[in-house]
């Protein structure tokens, strides 16, 4: 089972949580290195409007690179891309580069894009047709980062000729793990999916699975009518309902995975049977005291 953390990138001064800086992205990404965890990932949003407050994003591509850079192990990228914050030639472009510079560390997690339509109106991005948009964004995307060559002409995008002259050492790319939820989604997962992501909130072990035994059977459907073994493709899960062991933290959840070493170990053992082969985990309190305190939750599931 591989064990991945979750970092914000959001916040405001003023705000009763520090917001996040890069010496303390830094320094979370080089604790969750130090213990253990197999993954390092954080969003990508540009702005969160809220009825009294509004909270900004540091940019994350840039973040990816710092991250690269300043580690050695660990690997890390995007939970998911918002496809339409960027063309997908260019993106592909980013993944490699930031392949290199990692090393082969960078996973490239992408989607349709899903945050409030606030970020695309303020910055200026198209809202409308998210799934057409990124079925033709991903098959640039995919054919780039495969084999470092991609023509296409359709209604959203075109490429003509273009190339990734200079690659990272990943022979056939950063792996492309595509998030989503619906069957036509699903389709592209195992059209173009090196792995499949999705995510829970403040959910019991009872809803998840109530929740994900289907999504997870609509996707072994779509794999088999792809001509992929459903065996072959990992899935990931995103869970934000953690609180560290021995810590206290305030949150508004109701289902909590609370601190305690066993129930933590419990809930995502439960996870990988039932089917996932990564969870990662939104961790409370937001600190690096936190992360450094899931050490043994660590030693146990590796």
């Amino acid at each position: 089972m591989r064990i991945g953390l979750i970092n914000q990138l959001n916040g405001r001064p003023g705000s009763d949580q520090a917001p996040p800086t890069w010496e303390s992205i830094s320094e979370r990404a080089s604790m969750a290195e130090d213990v253990g965890f197999d993954i390092f990932v954080f969003e990508d949003a540009l702005i969160y409007r809220g009825e009294e407050n509004t909270n900004g994003v540091w940019e994350s591509m840039t973040i990816a690179a710092a991250v690269a850079a300043t580690t050695s192990q660990i690997e890390f990228g995007q939970s998911v891309v918002n496809s339409p914050y960027r063309s997908p030639a260019h993106t592909a472009s980013m993944a490699t580069t930031l392949d290199e510079i990692s090393d082969g560390r960078y996973v490239l997690g992408i989607g349709a894009g899903n945050t409030p339509d606030s970020d695309y109106e303020a910055f200026g991005f198209p809202k409308d047709y998210r799934y057409s948009r990124f079925a033709e964004a991903i098959e640039i995307i995919h054919s780039l980062l495969k084999s470092g060559k991609a023509d296409f002409e359709g209604d959203f995008y075109t490429v003509k000729g273009a190339e990734l002259v200079l690659r990272g050492p990943s022979p056939h790319g950063p792996r492309i793990s595509v998030a989503a939820g619906g069957p036509k989604m699903m389709g592209l997962v195992a059209r173009y999916g090196d792995e499949w992501n999705w995510w829970s909130y403040d959910e019991t072990l009872d809803q998840l699975r109530a929740r994900f035994e289907p999504i997870l059977e609509t996707l072994g459907l779509a794999l088999e009518e792809e001509g992929r073994d459903p065996d072959s493709l990992p899935r990931t899960i995103d869970v934000y309902s953690f609180v560290a062991p021995g810590m206290e933290a305030e949150h508004d959840m109701r289902h909590h995975v609370s601190a305690s070493t066993d129930e933590i170990v419990e809930v995502i053992g439960a996870l990988g049977g039932l089917g996932f082969d990564e969870v990662r985990c939104d961790l409370y309190p937001k600190t690096t005291a936190a992360v450094e305190a899931m050490a043994p939750v660590l030693s146990q599931l590796h």
